[in-house]
């Protein structure tokens, strides 16, 4: 359904150490850097699609994060969300809900919702029984 999923970034080189640490626990591996456009992307390493990729915006002004928008990462198990949750934090991050369940989502919903250095609001999320 989703082909690639693209945030802002100020400082391509910690966005790429920042996102290197958190998503390396949900089996996203790193599939290109591009120094010269501005731009890094990830997959899953099972697949081709979809992409996660953050760089400079096209348009060159300043990366802003939005209001309401928000990506999420899928886990197999809750402990992978509080691995992810504790790496993000120490890479830079800004807390925006430590990991537990949210119940008023489904009941097995077990997420964690950080900010990239740049903003962008992030959540690392499981919806399997423990």
């Amino acid at each position: 359904m989703i082909s690639h999923v693209h945030l802002g970034t100020a400082d391509l080189d910690r966005a790429v150490r920042f996102y290197g640490a958190v998503l390396e626990p949900l089996g996203i591996v790193q599939t290109f850097i591009d120094a010269d456009r501005g731009w890094a992307g990830w997959k899953p390493a099972d697949a081709d699609r979809p992409l996660f990729v953050v760089g400079r915006p096209l348009d060159g002004a300043a990366p802003g994060a939005g209001n309401g928008q928000m990506v999420a990462f899928q886990a197999a198990e809750r402990r992978i969300v509080d691995q992810c949750h504790r790496r993000a934090l120490a890479a830079g991050a800004t807390e925006e809900g430590a990991p537990g369940l949210r119940p008023e989502y489904h009941a097995e919903f077990y997420g964690a919702y950080f900010r990239d250095p740049d903003g962008n609001k992030v959540c690392v999320c499981c919806h399997a029984p423990e």
